[in-house]
């Protein structure tokens, strides 16, 4: 019996690797993703292209300019002089926010009057926008605050600066809210999904085509058999990329695994059950290797995003959020992350493990009675 099923086995490997295209897609593609998420993909929101115009031509105005200039959030490219000249910029892309003083800006100030100060963002990029919208109220509050102070103490009431309450804030698991804490751990999770279910699908499919599995099925093996020996070698496979992309991952990304790596063995395993039963079911509705490829493409997309890999599952709609209780690689994010980053075990994460059990288990049994019937 399990003689049968590992000749099947080698087979499969075998045939994996004498293929030059395929064991360079093991390798190649994962890499380029993670390098594209550890390097490009970013969500930190710095160098503000940002147009001043000021009308004030005051000490405090350019005093009001130089807070801005100073920070790392902000890059001050212009000066323009007309409001044609700002929207032009914005609509050619060239700043994202036009801050204007107007002119008695100063003289307000000293009056104890509100001063105000018109902001102009470009909401094509409304997380950009929005994002910096909050760096701009932060710098305006602490102008407001230092010109309060400075002018109870022109009039004689000296001690103020040392009355407030100050923010000790203290960030746990990214204390430097580095992108790459949050995408690189999100890979490992992508190349576990993706890689498998590629895989069981064309393998299956491609030994339809070309009139192989016919012939496997006129030999001894049982129809269980053949379905063991055909996931378990992309199973193994897509294991050996997630140990890959996490070395690479630590080593090179310098992502801290806090946790115990066998928790994330364990999470890694239950989530292939899922992975191979998906790309096993696809091979069943599949006639050839382009549907296969269509369909794998048409399930991917609203796995990934309904995952939380980059969008937050909690800003979603709520009839949208059960549906993705039905989804594994949101269960299988949570284990990622909370090895890597939180270093939590079994005692937090075992809802996410029965979980992926019982989605694996069911997408395997689902998947093996269709392609049984399917060969029958």
């Amino acid at each position: 019996m399990f003689k049968r099923v590992r000749y099947l086995f080698v087979k499969e490997l075998i045939q994996v690797l004498r293929d030059k295209r395929l064991r360079i897609t093991l390798v190649i593609p994962p890499l380029f993703q993670l390098i594209i998420f550890g390097y490009a993909a970013n969500l930190d929101v710095k160098n503000i292209y940002t147009a001043f115009r000021d009308l004030d031509q005051t000490v405090d105005s350019r005093d009001l300019i130089a807070r801005f200039g100073s920070s790392k959030y902000f890059d001050i490219v212009s000066f323009p002089q007309t409001p044609k000249e700002i929207e032009d910029f914005i609509k050619k892309g060239n700043i994202i926010m036009s801050i204007e003083i107007p002119s008695g800006f100063s003289k307000k100030l000293k009056k104890g009057e509100t001063a105000d100060v018109q902001i102009l963002l470009d909401g094509t990029e409304s997380n950009t926008a929005m994002i910096a919208l909050g760096y701009v109220n932060r710098i305006l509050s602490e102008y407001s605050t230092v010109a309060f102070i400075k002018r109870l103490n022109q009039e004689g009431m000296i001690g103020f600066e040392e009355a407030g309450v100050e923010l000790a804030h203290r960030t746990w698991f990214n204390p430097n809210f580095e992108s790459r804490y949050f995408y690189v751990p999100g890979v490992i999770a992508s190349i576990a999904f993706l890689l498998p279910i590629i895989l069981t699908a064309q393998a299956i499919v491609r030994e339809r085509e070309i009139g192989t599995l016919e012939q496997i099925m006129v030999t001894p093996i049982r129809p269980w058999e053949l379905v063991l020996g055909k996931t378990v070698p992309f199973a193994l496979i897509g294991l050996l990329d997630v140990i890959m992309i996490a070395l690479i991952g630590v080593l090179w990304f310098e992502v801290p695994l806090r946790g115990n790596p066998l928790i994330l063995f364990l999470g890694n395993v239950l989530f292939l059950m899922s992975s191979v039963g998906v790309g096993l079911f696809i091979s069943t509705v599949s006639s050839t290797q382009q549907q296969a490829q269509i369909s794998t493409f048409l399930f991917m997309m609203p796995a990934f995003i309904l995952s939380g890999f980059a969008f937050p599952l909690e800003n979603m709609p709520q009839w949208i959020q059960y549906i993705t209780y039905i989804n594994p690689l949101r269960y299988f994010l949570i284990i990622v992350r909370g090895v890597f980053l939180k270093g939590i075990g079994l005692d937090i994460l075992w809802p996410q493990m029965l979980a992926l059990a019982v989605l694996g288990g069911f997408m395997i049994l689902l998947s093996s009675l269709r392609f049984q019937k399917r060969l029958k």
